[in-house]
């Protein structure tokens, strides 16, 4: 399989620059180069904005900034908008507050294959640890895993082996059927003919949650085969307070109704 198709990270964010900042220069450091960045902005004040072109004075890919305004929780429209603004064949859609190890993009393009999608993991760094980083404005991997230890004794990171330990491409890797479990909208990756065949996120899940979970069945059902990116594509995710899941519980029966209705069983959230 040719390998050198382009890349788009799709990047989602919302009122949280110094995050973003930190993920953008994580970004920068990649070993493979061949991709963009695309800010999927769900209605940021204009310290974003401001961010996003200082960054664009000199980084090394393209960068661009889609913003929509701010009409409450509407990530999978901003997802959709920024998809079509994306060039890439491969698209990985990650969030603002996930910060990525230099291997990132590359472990993905490894574990991309035609007819597949790709669902990654992700580590967690705590409330104490996060503030420093965020305070501190600079993203140093090489500074954090040697931390790692001392901060894993401390719990203020949940587990450090994937900063590590890399496992190659296998069928391990592949899940037989459609699992709810393990979908992190913060790191998964498909094929951008193949997002925008089934119409990509759907817009009627508004509010926090499970438009991961929809979006991958639709793929699942689309005939994508799902692989999993654990200990391969781990992400740096960043603490914050919980959002509001006001429509969770919502949300999450809409998605349960669509699985039973096309595949015929219930599964658990």
């Amino acid at each position: 399989m040719v390998r050198d198709f382009l890349i788009s990270v799709v990047v989602a964010t919302y009122n949280r620059p110094e995050a973003l900042n930190l993920v953008l220069q994580s970004l920068k450091g990649q070993t493979d180069q061949n991709f963009e960045v695309v800010v999927a902005d769900d209605g940021s004040r204009d310290a974003t904005r401001t961010l996003v072109r200082a960054f664009q004075q000199n980084y090394p890919v393209p960068l661009k900034h889609v913003w929509q305004e701010d009409t409450g929780f509407r990530l999978a429209l901003i997802r959709n908008k920024a998809t079509q603004a994306s060039e890439g064949a491969y698209l990985i859609y990650l969030d603002g507050d996930c910060l990525v190890q230099t291997d990132f993009v590359a472990r993905h393009r490894a574990l991309s294959e035609r007819g597949g999608m790709v669902t990654g993991s992700r580590i967690l760094l705590e409330e104490k640890w996060t503030k420093e980083l965020c305070e501190s404005g600079i993203w140093d991997e090489r500074a954090l895993k040697s931390n790692s230890m001392s901060r894993r004794f401390q719990g203020q990171i949940n587990k450090i082996a994937p900063l590590w330990i890399k496992w190659p491409d296998s069928g391990m890797r592949l899940y037989k059927g459609f699992v709810w479990r393990r979908i992190k909208g913060c790191n998964m990756a498909a094929w951008r003919d193949d997002v925008l065949r089934i119409g990509g996120f759907d817009e009627g899940l508004v509010g926090w949650g499970h438009e991961d979970a929809d979006f991958v069945f639709r793929l699942h059902q689309a005939g994508m085969r799902r692989k999993s990116g654990a200990w391969a594509t781990e992400v740096l995710h960043l603490w914050h307070p919980s959002a509001s899941k006001e429509n969770a519980a919502k949300n999450a029966e809409t998605v349960r109704a669509r699985i039973m209705a096309n595949a015929g069983r219930k599964l658990d959230v």
